[in-house]
């Protein structure tokens, strides 16, 4: 049976990435219609993501925020 702690960390995965998502289509809808522009935002938003999302995996895993 998973730890409270797993389950939390789950669900606090879910509710970033849900929240990381719809703010980079709603930021993303923002920029000017040019190639170079979404291209860079784009490998931004897509890479920004990792480093919270790691944490969230090692409290869930028992370590340290």
């Amino acid at each position: 049976m998973p730890s409270t702690r797993s389950t939390l960390g789950f669900l606090a995965i879910l509710v970033f990435l849900g929240a990381y998502v719809a703010l980079a289509v709603t930021l993303g809808d923002m920029l000017p219609d040019h190639w170079a522009a979404e291209l860079a935002f784009y490998l931004v938003a897509g890479i920004a993501w990792v480093p919270p999302a790691g944490r969230l995996l090692r409290w869930g895993a028992g370590g340290p925020l």
